[in-house]
């Protein structure tokens, strides 16, 4: 998919409103002295304690200042704004792609270049930092909204916003080009599977099938690569649980915004401190999870150790449970979940392939498709085959010619199907 490019901004034409926030764009004008100025004026106003208030404070700094006489109107109007949200919001110059809908994810690379991705592309922006100072800032603020920290000593950080984004950071002492920051929106409302099935994500047919596993109490697991919609997608399968069951979740970085579920308790992991104690991992939140008279357990995503913990738990009755992990398909998806296994237990493979097998009843495989769309690809039941490895039962696959399609396999397992009153309709 091509994007056209305007040739007096030489940015592409954006499907959004996109103000222009690059630092060198005001006609010389010093920007860290001007927001030290403004700074210092909206502190000492008794009529900034507004938005409003603040702003009118602001435009009284540039317009008295020297060095902002030539600033057409426009450019000062531009001006404004930069300092107002360096002054308001903590995202600072961030703050207005944050607002649009239509951007799903930010990238900053550096105080020069910042990207967007909407509907599935990803398009250079007209912003940047005036400084690394300035983007930093940021990054910290960020950082400390969830009692976290980064600098030299520990440059590498996961958060989330306020609004609920989900946001990784880099250090510039590790980062060739100067600190990154990444932040990947998620839609305040949600998407429901009926949004999913308008998209071209699911079938209408397939969406009901796998509404009806999730009722009747099979343990899914969403795997797929990265941005596949892994997280979207266990978001909208959390809609078919019973309002009267107890959920509990747990995250790395709280991103799920289950709906619905009265009996819900969240559980996130905690780094440690700057003593280097007080850390709290998943395997530990799962654990603790068992104990708490879970209906089910809703793990984000799995990319280490915990792998064992929630098989565990997915064999010890927890029926219904869901999680996602990263993986190029099915297959590839089921030889990580062996890897993480077997770095954590000294288990005998067939017996890991067991718990596994036994664990999941299916894989759910998302990936993206070369016009952007993020699209079901597989639908597979796992079992063991006599020989000890795991097999696979297709029950829907992705056909390029005609989308998902069902295979015309039923279910070999129906056990929790015909216990919790499952349709008939896929038998």
């Amino acid at each position: 998919m091509t994007t056209m490019q305007n040739q007096e901004t030489g940015y592409p034409d954006f499907p959004f409103d996109m103000q222009d926030l690059r630092a060198d764009s005001y006609q010389g004008a010093d920007l860290p002295a001007l927001i030290g100025s403004a700074r210092s004026a909206v502190h000492v106003s008794e009529h900034a304690d507004t938005d409003e208030g603040a702003r009118a404070v602001i435009e009284d700094v540039l317009i008295s200042d020297a060095s902002c006489a030539l600033l057409d109107t426009e450019t000062l109007a531009r001006l404004t704004d930069r300092i107002f949200y360096a002054l308001r919001r903590d995202l600072y110059i961030l703050d207005p792609l944050m607002e649009q809908e239509a951007v799903t994810e930010i990238m900053v690379n550096g105080t020069g270049d910042v990207f967007v991705e909407t509907a599935g592309q990803i398009l250079r922006v007209p912003v940047s930092f005036e400084s690394e100072q300035a983007l930093l800032e940021v990054i910290r603020r960020v950082a400390a909204a969830v009692d976290r920290e980064i600098n030299e000593l520990h440059p590498i950080v996961d958060a989330r916003t306020a609004g609920g984004a989900r946001v990784n950071a880099v250090y510039g002492n590790i980062a060739l080009n100067g600190p990154v920051l990444t932040i990947r929106k998620f839609p305040q409302s949600g998407y429901t599977m009926a949004d999913l099935i308008r998209f071209g994500t699911v079938t209408e047919e397939c969406a009901a099938f796998l509404g009806e596993l999730v009722r009747t109490g099979y343990n899914l697991f969403i795997s797929g690569g990265t941005s596949s919609g892994k997280t979207t997608f266990l978001n909208v399968l959390s809609d078919y649980i019973a309002p009267d069951e107890r959920v509990i979740v747990i995250e790395d970085s709280a991103e799920l915004a289950l709906r619905g579920l009265e009996d819900l308790v969240r559980l996130e992991c905690r780094r440690q401190n700057t003593e280097g104690k007080g850390a709290v991992g998943m395997s530990q939140l799962i654990r603790t999870s068992l104990r708490m008279r879970p209906d089910r357990i809703i793990v984000g995503e799995v990319r280490g150790a915990e792998v064992v913990d929630m098989i565990n738990a997915m064999n010890t009755g927890h029926d219904g449970s869901l999680s996602t992990g990263h993986g190029n398909s099915v297959q590839g998806m089921l030889r990580r979940l062996e890897s993480m296994f077997l770095q954590e237990t000294a288990f005998p493979l067939e017996a890991i392939r067991s718990q596994i097998a036994e664990g999941i009843d299916v894989i759910v495989h998302l990936g993206r498709l070369r016009d952007h769309r993020r699209v079901v690809l597989d639908v597979e039941e796992l079992y063991l085959s006599e020989n000890g490895q795991i097999a696979l039962h297709p029950l829907y696959i992705y056909d390029r010619t005609k989308g998902l399609v069902r295979t015309g396999n039923t279910l070999r397992d129906r056990t929790k199907w015909e216990r919790n009153g499952g349709s008939m309709e896929w038998m």
